[in-house]
């Protein structure tokens, strides 16, 4: 009787193996994932406008989520330097995503939609801009990416649904 057991036990663990390799996946089912932007802020001139140390650049910024649940809902864009000196924002994620369109159930689109305050002195005063910027993203079951991206209503990046991976780098003039 206790022979029959260890057999039966035996037996329900290969299938438990079996089942856990043949149910693994391959390259084809997972997502491409593709939404890490960096984004360069000059004036027309090509000042860096992000440099605080330069005369004109803001010296103060937060980023607040227009989609958040809750009126104040910061998020992270950290402010991070070339290797050339230059100065620019970091966003990899924090603001919600709401859907924009639903095409059929494997091609949707979503948004983001992130406000910037910035401020620098101008004339011995503190002058705050507030900025919109809007983030489209492409997803489907094979890929989730930035599609485009609007500053102040203006497109200022946008991608091809069959580029490739690659981090997402743009300049807004101001």
């Amino acid at each position: 009787m206790k022979s029959k057991l260890n057999h039966i036990v035996i037996l329900k663990l290969i299938a438990v193996l079996f089942l856990t390799v043949s149910c693994g996946s391959d390259d084809e089912s997972l997502q491409r994932i593709d939404q890490i932007m960096n984004f360069y802020m000059k004036n027309s001139a090509g000042q860096d406008l992000l440099n605080g140390k330069k005369t004109g650049s803001y010296t103060a910024y937060s980023v607040n989520d227009a989609n958040g649940l809750a009126d104040i809902a910061p998020v992270s864009v950290p402010l991070k330097m070339t290797t050339d000196s230059l100065y620019y924002f970091e966003y990899l994620r924090g603001a919600r995503r709401v859907i924009l369109d639903s095409v059929s159930p494997e091609n949707k689109t979503y948004r983001s939609n992130l406000t910037f305050s910035l401020s620098r002195t101008v004339n011995n005063q503190v002058v705050t801009v507030t900025d919109a910027m809007e983030i489209r993203y492409r997803w489907t079951p094979s890929l989730f990416q930035v599609s485009e991206v609007r500053y102040n209503g203006q497109v200022v990046f946008s991608k091809a649904a069959d580029a490739p991976n690659a981090i997402n780098t743009f300049t807004i003039i101001k």
